[in-house]
């Protein structure tokens, strides 16, 4: 039963000596470094410069805001 099944399928063409099988190796090596460098990439935590404008633009409204919630006493 599974000798006919094997030769039914001729799972031949996906062995990596064969162009399927070579098409599968390197679009699984693709795939793999594309996984290792979202990893690498998460876990420097690199800020893109958008990002660095919109933290630097929250942390000046937080300052104005709490400027105006404790004003500085003027000494006359």
């Amino acid at each position: 039963m599974l000798i006919s099944l094997n030769t039914a399928l001729d799972l031949k063409i996906f062995s990596p000596s064969e162009p399927v099988g070579i098409l599968i190796l390197v679009l699984g090596l693709i795939f793999t470094g594309m996984i290792f460098y979202i990893i690498y990439a998460v876990s420097t935590n690199k800020e893109s410069l958008e990002d660095k404008k919109i933290r630097t633009k929250k942390e000046t409204l937080q300052q104005e805001k709490i400027g105006k919630l404790f004003p500085k006493k003027k000494s006359t």
